[in-house]
């Protein structure tokens, strides 16, 4: 079954009805300081006249009462679990012969007999009853599972139960919110029961499916609104936008919430960027509600940029000017039609317009000898000539990388050292290339 999770407040209640003529009651056990529901059936043998006295009223209030504290019983195992320290447990529940349970009471007690008010003791603790009073749910909705396993053929169809929680790991620590996401896992894999949850909570969000995430808000008419990050056969398109976020590492809470997508080819560009938009701009990407995320390689963040902005995503892909000579995938008419005509405003072909094919050639060799004398020293220091030589070769950063490991000790082991450094020894916005600069503009204007 699926776990579905709603960003917006919920209210539910409980539902309860009796059959005289069956003498079945079912009731609803509603957990502490929590909206959760589980229907259990009540059996009461002989319980039920055709026409009962008040004394006879009274006894199967009593008789019903004393079998709902037994079958409480492991809720109250699980509340002395979590809450060691309280010695003495009990739930009272108070019934009449109406079409209702009248009320539920928790006593608790610690071990040196003073009664725990729950009002008084912190909504952490009050929290945590909650889990143990779940994690017997979880319990009741097992066997009930069991149950239908074992029933013979021909039996009654099974019951679909619904569980919801609204907002069920506020005011605890992540390790009980990891219980609480377990819990709701093991829930929803049971038969015949679907489990919806509605909650603000990022770590949530981020634990199940981005299909199964719904985002409920409200327009301009104060109406409320249902939005999946697909539309149409949402279910499709929310699927491969999983596999593409898992595959890059985007979570479901920045696919839901960050106002501009920023792609960018692999890890070089990915550990780079952010040090120049933080020196360009004086925040960082995360404070300007942009998400970065390499896709290794131009094809993958071409597919993921044009998804995005299919989809009607603030979206922006930033790859050397090279790609457009190395991939056909790039070509001007390939761009036009992948982004309907507007690819300009989607695909930054950086260096173009300078006349460079990458990101390297954009820095000049006076910040190339600053950077190379003081991290990747050689006897005799390094002249700008030995740069300037290299951008009319075939692949500027290839060449200089290399040699730098070839005439120096400190050589860089890879391309991303060498350029992390390299952004790491600037002063100012003035260092950063223009075109990088340009970039982050555009980037500020979409996520604005």
């Amino acid at each position: 079954m699926a776990i579905n999770v709603f960003q917006a407040a919920a209210v539910f209640g409980s539902i309860a009805r009796s059959s005289p003529s069956t003498g079945w009651l079912l009731v609803s056990l509603i957990s502490v300081s929590t909206a959760l529901v589980v229907n259990q059936a009540v059996s009461t043998p002989g319980a039920v006249t055709a026409t009962p006295t008040l004394t006879g009223v009274h006894e199967l209030e009593t008789s019903a009462q004393g079998w709902l504290e037994i079958q409480a019983k492991p809720i109250v195992d699980h509340i002395v679990d979590r809450l060691g320290d309280f010695a003495s447990v009990a739930i009272k529940p108070e019934i009449t012969v109406t079409t209702s349970l009248r009320d539920t009471s928790l006593h608790i007690q610690r071990a040196s007999g003073e009664p725990v008010r729950l009002d008084r003791s912190g909504l952490g603790s009050a929290r945590r009853i909650s889990l143990a009073v779940w994690e017997a749910t979880s319990d009741i909705l097992a066997e009930q599972a069991d149950d239908l396993d074992d029933a013979a053929e021909g039996a009654d169809p099974a019951r679909q139960v619904i569980v919801v929680y609204d907002e069920p790991d506020t005011h605890l620590d992540y390790h009980f919110q990891r219980d609480v996401m377990r819990l709701i896992r093991q829930q929803s894999q049971t038969p015949h029961v679907s489990v919806v949850v509605a909650t603000h909570s990022m770590n949530l969000i981020d634990g199940v499916d981005i299909q199964d995430v719904v985002l409920l808000r409200t327009d301009d008419q104060h109406l409320t609104v249902v939005e999946r990050l697909g539309s149409g056969k949402h279910a499709d398109f929310d699927r491969h936008l999983g596999r593409i976020a898992t595959a890059v590492g985007l979570r479901n809470s920045v696919l839901l919430h960050e106002r501009c997508f920023f792609a960018v080819e692999g890890p070089t560009e990915q550990q780079v960027m952010p040090l120049l938009f933080n020196l360009s701009e004086g925040l960082s990407l995360q404070a300007a509600g942009i998400a970065l995320w390499a896709c290794g390689g131009n094809d993958g963040a071409l597919s993921l940029a044009r998804y995005l902005f299919t989809h009607g995503r603030a979206v922006l892909l930033v790859v050397d000017a090279d790609s457009q000579v190395r991939n056909k995938m790039f070509a001007t008419s390939r761009l036009q039609r992948n982004f309907d005509g507007d690819y300009e405003d989607v695909v930054v072909l950086l260096g173009q317009k300078q006349g460079v094919f990458e990101l390297e050639e954009l820095f000049d060799d006076e910040v190339w000898v600053r950077v190379a004398n003081s991290e990747w020293p050689r006897e005799g220091g390094w002249p700008q000539g030995h740069f300037a030589v290299h951008r009319a070769g075939k692949k500027f950063s290839g060449d200089v990388e290399r040699m730098l490991r070839e005439h120096s000790a400190d050589g860089p082991s890879g391309k991303p050292e060498m350029m992390v450094k390299l952004a790491s020894h600037l002063e100012g916005p003035d260092d950063v290339p223009q075109a990088s600069r340009d970039v982050f503009t555009k980037l500020r204007k979409l996520a604005s």
